[in-house]
């Protein structure tokens, strides 16, 4: 097997388990709305709207925590592995500061509804939701450091288990708290919340019983000894989770903003949204994989020095997204009306569903070559460039041109959630490019300095 299939087979193999990790993930967003939209479109429309403000925060946090794991790989591959054990440490006191700040934030929800002027009875739903979501907070930031120790050391496997964990806690959960089973009252969409939180705990608890008892982390021993707080190691991660947390806050806080934005011009059309949204999220997962998958490969191989395999593995990984969005963008065209119809069966919320669907398969394409280049680039620890790109392309192009077609005649008649959609793809399509550019200078970067080490 020459190289390029050897590369190839080996991130999917590594990044399979993510895949089906981050669709059992994400999967629990599709459920959670699929059976609060059975209740009402107002419920499916509070948890959008509730999600909207918890994401990005959260998001921030887990961006922080990101910067570790091609730390881990590069640890890794210079077969330092003691080395990992102290570092989870301070990661895991970065997430429950992290944790503090985001409970802060969701504690003041109500007033940011009322500042929005939304409409009572869906705002007072909406808030319900996130009061019982902030419970799962910090057992998520804490999984997510233990996440980023298995990944590091190359063993996905743990993370694919655990998500079918929060997966099987979270239909039973949501049945029982939206419409009231074992003594629990009938909290329809806001019962989510509740349930989100009981996943967060169970995978949390779960990953720390795998890795007490799994030999594969009997040399790593995470829970072996006791690290206190090393505040300029504490600091020095920031700094460099920093960019990638701005990066996923910039992201997310855009589709977060849309879905603010359209909740004026009704419920139909925050679900309508949501649906396109939400199929989209679950599609991104293939490319989203592959990228974490480059990210600890890339990693590895620097941590060993092998700069051209470091390079041949980031093209491996872009030629595979590419291709497998061409495919679920065929698939999201022709099936997008039986799509729409998985989640509500409201005539007006799928047609709009519908014909967003083609733009969201163009979405995807752009999004494949993004995600992997900026996983790339998190493996050559080059993470401030992504803070730049994705305030550029997201922000001053994407949602400045999005508003604009939604939401104003300045080019068009105002055309609602189609505008926002087609500032996504110039956004996304911005953000490839320059992702693109950045990642081609860093390798020959990587590769001149690597050049003088050997003249000298």
């Amino acid at each position: 097997m020459n190289q390029f299939g050897f590369q190839a087979k080996k991130l999917v193999q590594l990044a399979l388990p993510v895949l089906i990790a981050q669709v059992t993930q994400t999967m629990m967003g599709f459920i959670d709305t699929v059976m609060a939209g059975r209740v009402s479109a107002v419920d499916m429309a509070a948890v959008a709207i509730g999600t909207s403000l918890w994401l990005p925060a959260l998001l921030f946090v887990q961006g922080l925590l990101i910067a570790f794991t091609p730390v881990f790989a590069h640890e890794h591959g210079a077969n330092n592995q003691k080395a990992i054990q102290p570092l989870a440490f301070q990661a895991a006191y970065i997430a429950i500061m992290g944790s503090l700040g985001v409970l802060v934030f969701l504690t003041f929800s109500g007033d940011i509804f009322k500042m929005m002027a939304l409409d009572e009875d869906l705002a007072n739903l909406s808030e319900q939701y996130l009061h019982g979501f902030m419970w799962g907070v910090p057992a998520f930031v804490l999984y997510q450091v233990l996440r980023g120790c298995a990944e590091g050391i190359s063993y996905t496997l743990p993370t694919m288990v655990i998500g079918f964990v929060g997966l099987a806690v979270n239909i039973p959960a949501n049945y029982i708290f939206i419409n009231g089973h074992f003594g629990a009252p009938a909290m329809g969409g806001a019962g989510c919340g509740i349930a989100t939180a009981l996943v967060f705990w169970a995978m949390f608890l779960a990953m720390v019983i795998y890795m007490q008892l799994h030999k594969k982390f009997a040399e790593l021993a995470p829970f072996s000894a006791f690290h206190k707080p090393k505040w300029g190691t504490i600091w020095t991660m920031t700094k460099h989770g920093f960019p990638i947390a701005m990066a996923l806050f910039f992201e997310v806080s855009l589709f977060a903003i849309i879905a603010l934005l359209l909740a004026p011009l009704g419920a139909n059309v925050v679900a309508g949204h949501q649906i396109a949204l939400n199929f989209s999220s679950i599609v991104f997962m293939l490319p989203l994989s592959i990228g974490i998958a480059v990210s600890i490969r890339v990693g590895y191989y620097l941590g060993q020095d092998k700069l051209i395999i470091a390079k041949l593995v980031t093209k491996v990984g872009l030629i595979l997204a590419f291709s497998l969005a061409a495919i679920t963008a065929i698939i999201t065209v022709v099936f997008k009306t039986e799509i729409a119809l998985l989640y509500n069966d409201n005539p007006e919320v799928i047609t709009l569903a519908g014909s967003l669907m083609f733009l969201a398969a163009l979405y995807q394409l752009s999004d494949s070559i993004q995600v992997v280049a900026a996983g790339a680039l998190r493996g050559y620890k080059d993470t401030r460039s992504a803070l730049y790109i994705t305030l550029v392309s997201y922000w001053f192009i994407g949602m400045t041109l999005g508003y604009m077609l939604a939401m104003t005649d300045i080019l068009v008649p105002a055309m609602g959630a189609h505008g926002f959609w087609i500032g996504l793809i110039a956004g996304l399509t911005s953000a490839a490019v320059m992702f693109a550019i950045r990642l081609g200078y860093i390798q020959k970067s990587e590769q001149l300095g690597h050049r003088l080490i050997e003249n000298d």
